[in-house]
């Protein structure tokens, strides 16, 4: 079937969705769900899973491996792999490229009973990279949010396995001064019903203190997106409520803090000037602890990043990982 036949029966449902999406300012989970299925064909990924001692993992693939790295992408909390399908849009067909839904997200097992602080995350995420001969050669890794400290951490334990680091308003590290942010997490940790909070909101309402707190400028899109994934998430509220509690932990808070002087890969950071969750000050706390290091910061961004700034994100990832790889070319060469 020719190329703009299929382009064309691809585009028209996705344009009654959006129609819909826009007119009526609601974002049900069929429709969501809909609409992400298409940007997955639209993108050329492929969902796989593996298993590895009855734990299955979820994750996009694009590309095959080839002479140079591959790329895993890790989302923040309570997202899962959809997250990045904006972001990849801009990368090479020919990049090898891992979407890994994070231990109790998406598709991946959700066990109440396991523990999700940083150190437990990072454990399960090297099983899955061995699992999936990830681990073979240096592969470029990228995460944002909770995702970023993982990623951190991850760079700091395995440090042979990681040729290059994107870290996106990652958690996990000290600040001098509380943000709005840590006091709703204290309120959470205080809490005697702790379903009732803005950081794991059920209802609308709580939905939209979330927006305002993660978004710059909240839109119809960014917001009906992110209500679609409220939807998603509702049904496994408790969850939800135990993994923040063991990534936000005392001994899980500041892990990519107590890591980041160990991370000796190129490291790129990028945040939005505008992050309420993360102070955006972490950037330069980051920068100085990691010897190879370079810092980007956006304008007009919040903490969701993948939401406001997909394409300017994929370009500086992209150019960083290019240039990482261009060095470790001349260098075989000479």
């Amino acid at each position: 079937m020719d190329l703009t036949v299929i382009k064309t029966i691809f585009r028209i449902p996705m344009t009654i969705l959006s129609n819909l999406f826009v007119r009526y300012h609601a974002l049900p989970s069929l429709i969501f769900r809909i609409m992400m299925w298409f940007k997955r064909h639209r993108r050329g990924v492929k969902v796989e899973h593996v298993d590895c001692d009855g734990y299955r993992f979820s994750y996009f693939t694009r590309g095959q491996p080839g002479p140079r790295p591959s790329m895993l992408m890790l989302h923040g909390f309570s997202l899962d792999k959809n997250i990045w399908l904006n972001t990849i849009q801009l990368f090479p067909r020919n990049l090898h490229l891992i979407c890994l839904d994070m231990p109790g997200h998406g598709e991946t097992t959700r066990l109440l009973g396991e523990s999700y602080t940083a150190a437990a995350q990072t454990k399960r995420i090297h099983q899955f990279v061995e699992a999936i001969g990830l681990s073979k050669k240096p592969f470029h890794l990228v995460g944002m949010s909770m995702g970023g400290m993982v990623a951190g951490v991850y760079a700091a334990q395995y440090p042979s396995e990681i040729s290059s680091l994107s870290l996106l308003c990652p958690a996990g590290l000290k600040y001098p001064t509380e943000n709005e942010f840590f006091m709703r997490l204290k309120e959470l940790i205080q809490a005697k019903n702790p379903e009732d909070t803005t950081l794991i909101p059920v209802t609308d309402k709580q939905g939209k203190h979330l927006f305002k707190l993660c978004l710059h400028r909240p839109n119809i899109v960014n917001t009906q997106l992110l209500k679609g994934y409220l939807d998603d998430r509702r049904p496994h509220k408790m969850f939800f409520i135990t993994c923040f509690l063991d990534v936000s932990s005392a001994k899980s808070r500041y892990s990519l803090h107590d890591n980041m002087s160990k991370i000796k890969a190129p490291t790129q950071i990028i945040w939005g000037r505008s992050d309420k969750v993360f102070d955006s000050s972490g950037a330069e706390v980051l920068a100085t602890a990691i010897p190879i290091s370079q810092v980007h910061m956006l304008d007009k961004c919040g903490h969701f990043i993948a939401f406001e700034r997909p394409k300017k994100s994929a370009k500086l990832i992209l150019e960083f990982y290019n240039s990482v790889c261009d060095k470790a070319e001349t260098k075989k060469v000479a």
